[in-house]
């Protein structure tokens, strides 16, 4: 069965929540790309329990197969880090908010001054446009539909950017965000989430954070932060874990991630997400 869930902060928590937001990467998903049969039966049987099932996540549309195919899930996505609403079932987007291409070129300039080294990729809702030097430090980026070259040529002038990605080669990731997230106040929402290491930024709209987005959500629904359990490992699940009223960190996640969850839970490799919803439908 595993090891029971750890308790953080507080003993305090809500009767049966109305609604689960999860991450996917290091949560439910392995490094491996799998989602186990214990975790797949949980979110089931949550949902039978009436619970609605939200994955909040910093993947982009098209890299959203695994939560379909292993999780059969047909409900509403967040992705791009709150930046884009996907509806799975109708198979479209439901609310995306972008850079314009002027806002995205000023910040990779501030960027580039600050970083020279830098290397960058930006996201639409259609694909990703993705300089050279970015693909020379993050290989292994699947071929998918991407435009390569400099952002400046190969972005429209009508684009829309959901996410700007800067990649250090030199710096941590956390070092690379000390860096860049003063410069860039007011003009972006910086977090990073530190999966294989990589020193990535990722840069949204002012004010785009998983938890603001998955906020607009839950009140559409007429269900508020209380009801709300909520699981992550990341600084970019920070906001999220924070918000809801049952929120839950990874055991093996980020030390920011722990310090701003009031709860942990067991390890994605221990099945914690599942042995969380094992508790709570046991209510």
């Amino acid at each position: 069965m595993g090891t029971p869930a750890i308790r953080a902060r507080s003993t305090a928590r809500p009767s049966r929540p109305r609604l689960i937001a999860s991450d996917v990467d290091g949560t439910v998903l392995s490094p491996g790309g799998v989602v186990s049969a214990r975790t797949r039966a949980a979110f089931r049987r949550a949902r039978e329990a009436g619970m609605e099932v939200v994955f909040v996540t910093g993947r982009p549309i098209r890299w959203l197969g695994p939560l379909e195919e292993q999780l059969d899930h047909a409900g509403t996505v967040i992705c791009s880090n709150g930046a884009v609403v996907w509806d799975m079932a109708r198979r479209e987007v439901v609310a995306a908010e972008a850079f314009r291409l002027e806002q995205a070129l000023r910040l990779q300039e501030i960027i580039r001054a600050l970083h020279p080294e830098a290397g960058f990729s930006s996201e639409l809702v259609t694909g990703p446009h993705r300089e050279p030097a970015f693909l020379r430090l993050h290989p292994g980026l699947p071929v998918e539909d991407q435009v390569i070259g400099p952002l400046s040529e190969t972005l429209a002038p009508d684009a829309a950017v959901v996410k700007l990605l800067a990649i250090s080669p030199v710096l941590s990731a956390e070092e690379f965000h000390a860096l860049v997230a003063p410069a860039v106040q007011g003009l972006a929402h910086v977090t990073y989430s530190d999966v294989n290491r990589l020193a990535l930024l990722e840069l949204a709209v002012p004010g785009v954070t998983k938890a603001r987005t998955l906020e607009k959500h839950a009140a559409s629904l007429g269900i508020g932060a209380s009801e709300v359990i909520a699981f992550g490992d990341m600084p970019n699940d920070l906001e999220m874990l924070s918000w809801a009223g049952e929120g839950y960190a990874m055991a093996d996640g980020h030390p920011e991630a722990l310090a701003a969850a009031r709860f942990r839970a067991p390890a994605c490799a221990d099945d914690g997400v599942a042995q969380v919803l094992e508790t709570v439908l046991a209510r």
